[in-house]
């Protein structure tokens, strides 16, 4: 999210025109991007990692394309979605990470599933042009909202809410999964890259 910042900042002075130390913010973000491929990448898993000479993976990564950080299409990307779906996936839910791999909360017991991690999951499967699929597996995961359409921030093994509810954070990814599939269904989607 740091390259996200830069991105962004270096986007928004360009777009409105406004004096900004481009070149400091260019080379920031351009470390930051060079870091992430050169210390983040797993040759062996062939996969983005949770942190840096580790094979432990984390579904954050899923936010990679969305922030269009890389190309939903590129090799990478999609080596790094086969490992993602081989560790973290469970039919349309996503864990997370690997606790008992990762020890990375430091809080015993285990997890449930993370209801956004599941959403960009989906948006993931659509940008790189998994559209049946990921129609698919949103209109399961759209099953496991409460009678008013709301989810929390996990989902248990048996389909109970866990965590915080309702979960802003989840549905912030809802909406953004659901127009980006709207958009591409309906064949109004005219983003040069998806």
């Amino acid at each position: 999210m740091c390259w996200v910042a830069f991105d962004r900042a270096l986007r928004l002075a360009q777009k409105r025109s406004l004096s900004a130390p481009f070149d400091a913010w260019l080379r920031t973000r351009d470390a930051i991007r060079e870091d992430i491929f050169t210390n983040f990448w797993n040759d062996d898993l062939q996969s983005f990692v949770q942190s840096k000479g580790t094979k432990d993976l984390d579904a954050s990564v899923l936010l990679m394309p969305l922030m269009r950080f890389i190309s939903p299409v590129d090799p990478m990307w999609h080596s790094t979605m086969k490992a993602v779906e081989a560790r973290l996936v469970e039919d349309t839910l996503v864990r997370r990470y690997e606790p008992e791999a990762t020890h990375v909360d430091g809080l015993p017991g285990s997890e449930g599933t993370f209801t956004a991690c599941s959403f960009w999951y989906i948006e993931c499967l659509a940008r790189g042009r998994e559209l049946e699929k990921a129609q698919l597996l949103f209109e399961k995961l759209l099953g496991y909202a409460n009678h008013l359409g709301l989810y929390s921030e996990q989902i248990g093994p048996s389909g109970q809410h866990l965590g915080n509810f309702p979960q802003a954070f989840t549905h912030l990814a809802l909406i953004s999964t659901a127009t980006y599939l709207d958009r591409v269904l309906s064949g109004k989607d005219d983003s040069v890259w998806r």
